[in-house]
């Protein structure tokens, strides 16, 4: 089991991607799909046209704009590129498929895709990719938009993702016991923000859950003005990873 972190910023930050993660079990998946995280994936020597299954933890922009450039390129290549790719599905919380229909037919060429495309929403019933297990659970981000984290289990091992999301139970409960967790760590411990962690709030569910390694991830440009792998660690004394483009992690 691997986990590549395409993009650990966020919209728009100088250096770093915004969020997508690559996970390699007996599949590859996709977590996430934010702005310029596609470059990164064909950075990694990916077979872009041979992944079939994207999760997406909500739609903010920062979370799923490049797959409107990944999906268009997948149907240029089927319809004129000369390669044929299997099928797509795309899976998120609810209003996903309200909105990726919306998408397919509003964009010009992305309908008909000359291969199947299957939505699929969730919201706490695991589900299984191959031998893959995957359990979602909705978590608190903003009033008005569902947010769900993904678990993700194979051969005995467990990654989570946090999306993004507020310190709540769910979030806690979705971690516990897992090998790799990657939380959503906007801000500062010292300058909190709104909708999302701060860095010893990572620290404290990482504590709370009895995790493995925790992945700081999803830095504003003002996380990175300070320590968060030390304020995450005034509460956490395990493995901490401060997040970076391209990183690979074993699990």
């Amino acid at each position: 089991m691997r986990l590549t972190i395409l993009g650990s910023g966020t919209n728009v930050h100088p250096v770093r991607a915004a969020a997508g993660y690559l996970v390699r079990t007996d599949q590859q998946i996709l977590l996430d799909f934010g702005p310029r995280t596609l470059m990164n994936l064909i950075k990694t020597g990916v077979n872009r046209h041979k992944i079939t299954h994207l999760l997406f933890s909500h739609f903010h922009a920062d979370h799923f704009s490049d797959f409107i450039t990944f999906f268009f390129d997948a149907v240029i290549y089927a319809k004129y590129g000369g390669g044929s790719r299997p099928g797509m599905t795309l899976i998120g919380p609810k209003g996903t498929i309200r909105l990726l229909r919306s998408i397919m037919q509003s964009f010009p060429s992305f309908s008909p895709a000359p291969f199947k495309v299957t939505f699929k929403e969730v919201s706490g019933k695991p589900f299984s990719i191959g031998d893959t297990r995957i359990i979602p659970k909705p978590v608190v981000h903003v009033p008005d938009l569902s947010s769900v984290g993904y678990r993700i289990e194979y051969r005995g091992k467990a990654v989570v993702y946090s999306g993004d999301t507020q310190y709540c139970e769910a979030i806690v409960s979705l971690c516990r016991g897992a090998d790799v967790v990657v939380l959503d760590c906007s801000f500062p411990a010292n300058r909190p923000g709104p909708a999302h962690l701060h860095a010893g709030q990572c620290g404290q569910i990482a504590k709370e859950a009895g995790v493995g390694q925790l992945v700081l991830s999803h830095f504003y440009p003002i996380a990175d003005r300070y320590d968060v792998k030390a304020q995450a660690g005034e509460e956490y004394y395990g493995k901490i990873w401060k997040g970076k483009d391209l990183l690979t992690i074993r699990v």
